[in-house]
């Protein structure tokens, strides 16, 4: 219980952490920042001091859910800081924003995600709001892609997830039903590739959707900042955890082809030597 409490309270606190570090946030939004922690926070807590598992992959797969926690508290914060560094700059503040900046000239180049992003601001944006989005979606993709190499490592060096025991189909994968026809394993090397290929695409696919649906939606500004924040967030976020996914879904598929073919060597050793025997 004292894990499952420690989660829910880190969720709650990621969530709140905008609203802690920026500066003159209208009240009208701290009861509901305040409820969307409160909720979050209680459904981890429930998620992880239940038995049965819900809808949390990976669970007992650490620390695959520990390091996607990790990036995006991390994002966060880092925007968070940004963005309060424009009005009431610290050191930490300008050392982070310093990172970003170069992060995101680096990585901004046509046809570039981080190009995308900029370009999904409306035509009136003010250099301040392009600096900021640049910036803030340099920070977030290096991020992004320090997490995915990270894992990328546990799997192919570390082993994971063999390393942590026994690999429990239904605990970790609960939204996944080995029983709904097909093979097993061909089903999460499949599963495995779309979420790779959608992981990859949606960086470039989200900004071109924005920008097409501009009419509909309200511009992205700095006078919304946690909406900002949220928004590059997700778009840096979301692909690398689908991404993150699919190379946790192929591994689980090579352990369990594995898992076959010494099943399959076994029994035929077996039968061999009853032959033999005989």
């Amino acid at each position: 219980m004292t894990s499952a409490f420690a989660r829910g309270l880190l969720v709650a606190t990621m969530i709140m952490t905008p609203a802690l570090l920026l500066p003159n946030l209208g009240n009208e939004s701290t009861p509901f920042v305040l409820l969307v922690a409160l909720l979050a926070g209680v459904l981890t807590f429930v998620e992880y001091n239940s038995v049965f598992p819900s809808i949390v992959e990976f669970r007992d797969a650490a620390p695959f859910n520990r390091l996607r926690f990790v990036a995006l508290f991390t994002i966060i914060f880092s925007l968070s800081l940004i963005l309060s560094g424009m009005s009431h700059p610290t050191l930490m503040s300008t050392a982070v924003t310093s990172v970003g900046t170069i992060a995101g000239n680096a990585i901004d180049f046509p046809y570039s995600p981080v190009r995308l992003v900029v370009l999904m601001l409306p035509s009136d944006a003010t250099s301040a709001t392009i600096n900021f989005v640049r910036t803030a979606a340099g920070t977030s993709y290096i991020v992004s892609l320090f997490a995915m190499t990270a894992f990328l490592v546990m799997v192919r060096v570390l082993n994971w997830p063999a390393r942590s025991g026994a690999f429990n189909v239904w605990v970790n994968l609960p939204v996944f039903d080995p029983t709904a026809g097909g093979d097993v394993v061909e089903r999460l090397h499949r599963d495995a590739r779309i979420n790779i290929v959608i992981g990859f695409l949606l960086p470039f696919l989200v900004p071109a959707v924005v920008k097409l649906a501009s009419d509909l939606l309200e511009p992205i500004t700095l006078q919304h900042p946690q909406t900002l924040i949220w928004t590059i967030a997700a778009w840096a976020f979301l692909p690398a955890s689908i991404i993150m996914r699919g190379i946790a879904m192929g591994k689980i598929a090579d352990m369990i082809e594995e898992k076959r073919k010494r099943a399959y060597a076994e029994a035929e050793l077996e039968h061999d030597n009853g032959f033999q025997l005989a």
